[in-house]
């Protein structure tokens, strides 16, 4: 009885490390694509850097309005449509970013702008009700009147947070203007945006460097070396697990032998 309950542990164990090697493989095969798309995004990050700044305007080839690179734009600010992106952390503190669309010399061209970032506590005030926002920050962000020149960094969107939400499927968030306060949403795509307003937008969003509130936009991660790292942790674990493999195997065929 103990015989068999020996064979069967060894069998068992067989089993379960001829499972877990192809599945550490993998892990390690995981690791190194990763870091090979780290690696061609440094390397695009690098060719775009060595760009010359983009003038936008109403002539500009959608080509030419690649992610990351430097751009510039006149204009001003259509603070009707600005609103509050949530959930956008500095340094951990917590906070929101403002988007305010831009309306470019031409009158017609609209490009939707980020202009920077705000703590929890400049947004958001305890009332009496609870939680509300604070009284007259709309009119604080629309001081500017006058035609404005921008310079900043092309997005491809505005970069994105986890939502819930999004992942059940359900559908994204309306988008409502309320005189004296501002939307306040988690993610926002330029269809939404533009849908609302009721104006085509420009396919990028710009994040502004040179205005008045704080801003630390968020960059692709290029640390490829991490990915290396965790690739040959995980192909060191795939060997240790194929040579107790082996091992047992043949411990296994050996005492087999012994027995017949």
């Amino acid at each position: 009885m103990a015989h068999q309950a020996s064979h069967f542990r060894t069998v068992l164990a067989l089993v379960l490390l001829g499972a877990l090697i192809p599945v550490l493989a993998s892990l390690g095969s995981w690791q190194l694509r990763r870091a090979t798309e780290r690696d061609a995004v440094r390397m695009e990050l690098a060719r775009v850097a060595a760009l010359a700044p983009l003038q936008l305007d109403a002539n500009t080839p959608p080509a030419a309005m690649q992610a990351w690179r430097k751009a510039s734009t006149r204009g001003h600010w259509l603070h009707d449509y600005s609103l509050l992106i949530g959930n956008r952390n500095l340094q951990g503190q917590p906070g929101y970013w403002v988007l305010t669309p831009l309306a470019l010399d031409d009158g017609v061209t609209v490009l939707a702008v980020l202009r920077g970032w705000l703590a929890h506590d400049a947004v958001i005030t305890q009332g009496r009700g609870g939680l509300a926002q604070r009284d007259g920050l709309a009119d604080t962000l629309a001081r500017e009147r006058d035609t404005v020149a921008v310079q900043g960094e092309l997005f491809a969107h505005v970069p994105r947070s986890l939502e819930l939400w999004s992942l059940s499927g359900a559908p994204g968030e309306h988008l409502d203007w309320t005189p004296g306060t501002l939307p306040l949403v988690q993610n926002l795509e330029l269809d939404t945006l533009s849908r609302a307003m009721g104006h085509a937008l420009m396919p990028v969003v710009l994040a502004q460097e040179n205005g008045t509130l704080t801003h630390d936009w968020p960059h692709p991660s290029v640390d490829a070396d991490t990915n290396r790292g965790y690739a040959l942790q995980w192909f060191s674990f795939c060997a240790i697990a194929a040579i107790a493999f082996a091992a047992l195997a043949w411990r296994s065929l050996h005492s087999r032998s012994q027995e017949s």
